[in-house]
């Protein structure tokens, strides 16, 4: 460096442009014509001085070397030639040295000498780098670098690159690297051409020209400093050079990235770039340099004077427009490049609208050609000029007007560039104004943009409206729209509805510069054009689908329903669209969509609903194929025709709902009546209702397949009836704009119209399928029963006025017919639904009524099934007996005899309740089950009969006076036969029978019957005559059985036969001992009681305390006792003998002898044994048993009153003398004087009255057992009973041998 090294070096480099001799890369297919080692004419580049000072020139090189070698030339001879700065000596020009004065072998090429030097200089920049450890930049620059960046030396290493050796691009491109990082001299490297030279370069070592290129092309001071904000294109020396694209590839991406790039074959949005457009690049350098790279063959130091390149314009980029760093129609071809990735979003949206705006301004070239010849000084008139002219006519006028050389030039400097410009790019394309293929582009590619970016542009406010609605209305205006090739209003309608889509900011701003109103008119123009042979790729059709797409969204907002609100033609139009979109279905999807956001306005529905939406919407509904949704095959609708039918059903179920206010949910549509009305006409009331609460996927199923249940009636008759209803209402309202006035509302399916609908159910279907599970079965209870109220008195009219029951008009049968249908629903909603029989409440008075209904049968029937379902519910009964209905029921029991098991079951229920006991009893219940008992041929109903009169006898507060009332016809025994056995009651009423309890025969049966059948007759025909009329029995009324009169009967029992059969096993023993005593005590007190009656009283008293021992423990509670007692001192005899028949009979029981003992007993029994001494024996046997059980107080008595005396008298005969077997009496004395003797207290007082006596030592040691007979009682007990109606003791049952009478209506049936 100290030596003036670096210069030398730099001197020895310029002499690789004499190589001519290296080898041929070989290039890219012919990248360039003309290989640089061809040989050529020589550039006339030297002069030289001779001996005269004469100059002479311009000579070529080789011409110089000729001078030499013939001697002209010494080492002295000055010399001159362009880049020196005065005359040399030969031996002081490095080219001439080295090549003429020097000699011998060379060491070296010209080409490895640069090497080297270029190596050492790379070298020795390494040494000094720019920058210090902290990364900081070293000021003033090392002096090698400055001395390499000195115009002497520079240039020269620049101009090597024209040498497009590989290997020197390569270094100096390195060099050149190293150099100018961080070099003031840096921002004026342009002027030395090296921009262009290392272009030019063809080899494919571009990566250290990259990373040159990439340190460099943006800090080139070309411009003056009012461009600083522009673009990278604008603002890179490479702008005029490199395609857009390439540039920004250049500035965005590393180094090795753009080498890629440059090199290769591409086509995306980013980069279009290949070969052949590298070879017109290096073409266009090549033909700016002109004759530059000749000219350094000769003279290796000559320097390039630096001329602005015009723009290259390359043909594949000719229909291009790039924006921000993209190529729109790729970016934009979305076939191509689905998602190509976009970095700065909101910055390429800022470009697309400011490319817009300038292609919206864009005015045609202000400058003709025949001006740019002018300014050139070219001649005009003479056609068009070559470009070679045109270009030295340019060197010119740029070198003489350059403002380095000439300050004063700087304007017309500039005139002449735009000239040269103007007629470099005259061949492309020059467009009169605004292009509309790249405004569509420009349109596309903000679409995609807000569709892929929705969420960085949100913030943001659409700046593009005033220019996007100016092209929607200027578009919409145009009378050739449908003619453009290049129609803008697709894409600028899509762009309109992406904008909205995507901020509710840009909704307000659309609305705000009045876009809802200039969409309709374009919407309008469009739907003018539809027709049912519209194409899915037609305009019209592309249109109106993102119009209606736009609507969609912008119905969220209120401000802007507001405004749709105000066009109805909006609405109309959207009808139009949904029409013809049977051919398209795509646009019908976008319409239906549409329909669907609209719906979140009442007005808008309404709206709707008048254009006739629902008569297309409906039409959709029945395209849908449910088998390919179950198929599980994959599906895709771009492939798929009924894909997309299905995916237009779901959505237009969906508007269906959204229009009615079926969905639910919070800010939903609101619910509107009217459409729903019309919806449940044509959809029917249970598919409508499916609306709310079911997917659209299972409605659809069900609108599309055949099915009968009690809420529908749908087959492939309805389906093609409302299709027929629909297709006519689209012609009426899109052809004519008329159609049905009720929107559908009053559509009939015929097929309904003759069933009898209920509560929204089919009344026939739901009888057949009675346990179908019903959503409300309270509510259509409740419908059933409103219908049966309005059919009741018709019903009842009708039965009157057809006395026969004969029903005898076609209409009035099917009316009666349809009451039986709905009685029938009713009975099965209630029967299959728990719950739904409260309904009833408040209606029994209907319901019975019908019972009424004499001639239709099947309604009695029914009704009769209803009551007796009910029935199971408490709060019903209870409401049945509110209402006092039973006089309509009653008479079924005659008059309806297949139901009287239903009748009968139904009054057992009801019977729980006290107030209809009470209220039967007045209606007379009880007289037509006495004739369902007594009468009837069927056993089971007179079981059930049976098991109703316990029932109600059981009732605390009725029953006793049922029973009462019941006692009046039939004997007592059968109450209680009947509370425990119904069938046993049965039973005993049809036998004949003579027990204890019951005699009862055929007279008594037939007797009961013939009163019972009277008596109910009567009553009926009062009852239905008049409802109101109450049953009652005459005060003294009895039924008198004859059989069993004259009978002595006590406590119900007969005691005639009771003695003759003492066994049997009593019902009632103790009511009757009760009765038995009280008739017993009742004759004792009389003076002259019937003898016989007494006798038999007697004796049945004996007889019970025979069989029935425990008994007697109950006497001395009843307080008779005393009276027994008394009874032995009567003066009538036979009173007496009863008395002591009875003691006897109570003195085996221990109770009844404490009783006796704390009475007065001995005393009255001596005075009756004196009366009746023929009892004696008996009373001492009495006395024996009673002495054994109690010996104190009984004892003391006897003493009192001198019993023993009086026995011992006995004993010796006196009182005895009437008797026929004294000796037994006799033994019974002993016995019961033994018996006193064992008194421990009173014993010896008894002992030794006895021994005094003379005759008692004569009887005290005999046995007297054999003179003792048997007690009274035997010859009563005939074995032990067995409890039982019909089998106990020995009765006599005899069963009737003659049928029963037969019943007087037709036949019992049941």
């Amino acid at each position: 460096m100290d030596s003036n090294g670096v210069r030398i070096l730099v001197d020895l480099l310029t002499l690789a442009h004499l190589h001519t001799s290296r080898a041929t890369v070989p290039l890219q297919s012919n990248v360039i014509e003309a290989s640089p080692d061809m040989k050529r004419e020589s550039e006339k580049e030297w002069y030289f001085g001779n001996a005269d000072k004469e100059r002479r020139g311009p000579f070529s090189f080789e011409e110089m070397q000729e001078f030499w070698k013939s001697n002209v030339l010494t080492p002295k001879t000055r010399c001159w030639a362009q880049g020196m700065d005065g005359w040399r000596p030969l031996q002081a020009i490095p080219q001439l040295k080295w090549c003429l004065l020097a000699t011998g072998q060379a060491v070296l090429n010209e080409t490895d000498l640069a090497t080297l030097i270029l190596n050492m200089l790379i070298t020795m920049c390494s040494y000094f780098p720019s920058r210090d450890q902290e990364n900081a930049i070293i000021r003033p620059l090392p002096r090698v670098k400055r001395l390499l960046s000195d115009n002497t030396c520079l240039p020269h290493i620049v101009q090597l690159l024209l040498t497009f050796d590989p290997i020197l691009v390569e270094k100096v491109a390195n060099v050149l690297h190293h150099i100018m990082q961080d070099n003031p001299h840096l921002p004026r490297m342009y002027l030395n051409g090296v921009f262009f030279f290392i272009m030019m370069y063809t080899g494919s070592n571009v990566l250290p020209i990259a990373r040159f290129l990439k340190y460099t092309h943006l800090k080139q001071a070309f411009k003056s400093e009012e461009a600083k904000g522009q673009d990278i294109v604008q603002r890179s020396i490479l702008g005029h050079i490199l395609p857009e694209a390439m540039v920004c590839y250049l500035e965005n991406y590393e180094p090795e990235k753009f080498s890629e790039i440059f090199l290769g074959e591409f086509d995306t949005p980013e980069a279009i770039w290949s070969s052949e457009m590298r070879r017109l690049m290096i073409e266009k350098i090549a033909a700016h340099l002109a004759d530059f790279s000749p000219r350094l063959q000769s003279n290796t130091r000559a320097l390039y004077q630096y001329c602005p390149i015009p723009s290259i314009n390359y043909p594949q980029l000719e229909n291009e427009l790039f924006c921000n760093i993209y190529y729109l129609k790729h970016l934009c071809d979305t076939q191509k490049f689905p998602d190509w990735p976009i970095k700065e979003p909101v910055k390429l949206l800022k470009d697309t609208l400011e490319s817009w705006k300038k292609e919206v301004e864009k005015k045609p070239p202000s400058m003709s050609v025949d001006d740019a010849y002018e300014v050139l000084n070219l001649p005009k008139g003479q056609g068009q000029h070559d470009e070679s002219k045109i270009r030295k006519a340019y060197f010119r006028l740029a070198q003489k007007y350059h403002p380095d050389k000439n300050p004063e030039g700087r304007d017309m400097f500039e005139k002449v560039n735009k000239a040269y410009e103007f007629l470099c790019t005259k061949s492309a394309k020059i467009v009169d104004g605004p292009d509309p293929e790249n405004i569509i582009l420009i349109l596309k590619a903000q679409s995609i943009l807000f569709n892929r970016h929705k969420e960085d542009l949100e913030p943001y406010k659409y700046a593009g409206y005033p220019m996007l609605i100016k092209t929607l209305t200027m578009e919409t205006t145009d009378d050739q729209l449908f003619s453009k090739t290049s129609p803008l209003l697709p894409a600028a309608a899509e762009l309109a509805f992406h904008t909205v889509n995507c901020s509710a900011l840009n909704a307000e701003e659309l609305r705000r510069e009045n876009g809802i109103e200039v969409l309709q008119e374009a919407l309008s123009r469009c739907v003018a054009v539809l027709t049912a042979s519209s194409k899915p790729d037609d305009m019209a059709v592309q249109v109106c689908g993102h119009i209606y797409k736009c609507y969609s969204v912008a119905a969220q907002f209120e401000e802007c329903r507001e405004n749709i609100v105000e066009l109805p033609n909006i609405i109309r139009d959207l009808c139009r669209v949904l029409y013809y979109g049977k051919k398209i279905p795509r646009m019908a999807t976008l319409a239906v969509e549409c329909v669907s956001s609209f719906a979140v306005d009442y007005f808008l529905q309404t709206h709707m609903f008048h254009a006739g939406v629902l008569w297309h919407l409906l039409g959709y509904l029945f395209n849908y194929d449910y088998t390919l949704e179950e198929s599980g095959i994959h599906k895709c609708e771009d492939t798929n025709q009924q894909e997309v039918a299905n995916s237009l059903a779901k959505l237009s179920l969906v508007s269906l709902s959204r229009l009615g206010g079926y969905i639910l949910e919070e800010d939903g549509p609101p619910e509107n009546p009217t459409v729903r009305k019309s919806l449940a006409a044509m959809l029917t009331p249970y598919i409508a209702s499916k609306l709310s609460k079911t997917t659209p996927t299972e409605v659809l199923k069900l609108l599309n397949s055949n099915s009968e249940n009690p809420y529908l009636i749908w087959n492939n008759g309805t389906r093609a009836e409302l299709l027929e209803f629909l297709e006519t209402q689209q012609e009426g309202i899109i052809k004519r704009g008329d159609c049905d006035k009720s929107f559908g509302a009053e559509f009939v399916f015929s097929e309904h119209g003759k069933e009898l609908i209920v509560g929204e159910i089919f009344v026939r279907v739901y009888n057949e399928q009675p346990t179908f599970p019903l959503e409300f079965p309270k509510a259509f209870a409740a419908s059933l029963l409103d219908y049966i109220g309005s059919q009741a008195q018709y019903l009842h009219t009708l039965m009157a006025i057809t006395q026969t029951g004969k029903v005898e008009s076609d209409q009035h049968g099917e009316r009666l017919r349809w009451v039986e249908m709905a009685l029938e629903a009713l009975r099965n909603v209630i029967k299959n639904n728990p719950g739904s029989e409260t309904e009833c409440m408040g209606h029994f008075k209907l319901i019975f009524s019908l019972l009424r209904v004499h001639g239709a049968g099947k309604v009695q029937q029914l009704s009769l099934e209803v009551v007796n379902i009910v029935t199971s519910n408490q709060e019903c009964v209870s409401n049945i007996a509110e209402s006092l209905v039973l006089s309509n029921l009653l008479p079924l029991l005659h008059s309806l005899p297949s139901s009287r098991q239903l009748v009968l079951e139904t009054l057992y229920a009801l019977t729980s309740n006290t107030k209809i006991i009470k209220e039967a009893m007045a209606k007379g219940a009880l007289i037509y089950l006495l004739d369902m008992f007594c009468n009837s041929t069927h056993p089971q109903v007179r079981s059930q009969t049976a098991e109703l009169f316990a029932k109600m006898t059981s009732d605390k507060l009725i029953g006793p006076k049922v029973r009462l009332t019941l006692m009046k016809f039939l004997p007592g025994v059968f109450m209680d036969a009947m509370r425990d056995n119904s069938e046993a009651a049965v039973h005993i009423f049809e036998g004949t029978h003579e027990n204890p309890e019951l005699i009862w025969n055929d007279n008594s049966r037939e007797k009961v019957s013939t009163t019972v059948r009277e008596m109910m007759l009567e009553h009926f025909r009062q009852q239905r005559d008049n409802p109101d009329v109450n049953w009652k029995l005459p005060k003294e009324f009895t039924v008198a059985y004859g059989s069993a009169q004259g009978e002595l009967s006590v406590g119900g029992v007969f005691l005639r036969i009771f003695i003759a059969q003492p066994g049997w096993v009593l019902r009632k023993p103790r009511e009757f001992l009760v009765s038995l005593f009280e008739k017993l005590t009742e004759l004792l007190g009389k003076n002259n009681p019937n003898n016989e009656t007494l006798e038999t009283v007697t004796t049945a008293t004996v007889c019970l305390f025979s069989t029935q021992t425990q008994l007697a423990d109950q006497v001395p509670p009843l307080g008779h006792l005393p009276k027994i007692l008394q009874a032995l001192n009567h003066k009538n005899n036979t009173i007496p003998k009863s008395s002591i028949r009875i003691i006897h009979a109570l003195s085996d029981n221990e109770i009844c002898v404490r009783a006796m003992a704390s009475l007065e007993t001995i005393g009255p029994l001596m005075t009756g044994m004196k009366v009746r001494s023929d009892m004696a024996g008996l009373a001492c046997e009495a006395l024996n048993r009673m002495f054994q059980k109690e010996q104190t107080d009984l004892v003391a008595q006897a003493l009192r009153v001198e019993l023993v005396p009086y026995l011992l008298r006995l004993l010796e005969g006196i009182g005895l003398e009437t008797l026929d077997n004294p000796a037994a009496t006799k033994a019974q004395i002993v016995k019961a004087l033994k018996s006193m003797t064992r008194s421990l207290q009173y014993g010896e007082q008894v002992n030794e009255i006895l021994s005094r006596s003379n005759i008692w030592s004569a009887f005290k040691d005999q046995k007297h057992d054999l003179f003792i007979s048997e007690s009274q009682t035997a010859g009563y007990l005939t074995g032990p009973g067995v409890a039982g109606y019909l089998t106990a003791g020995t009765t006599s049952t005899v069963m009737p041998v003659v049928p029963p009478p037969v019943d007087s209506e037709n036949g019992d049936l049941g």
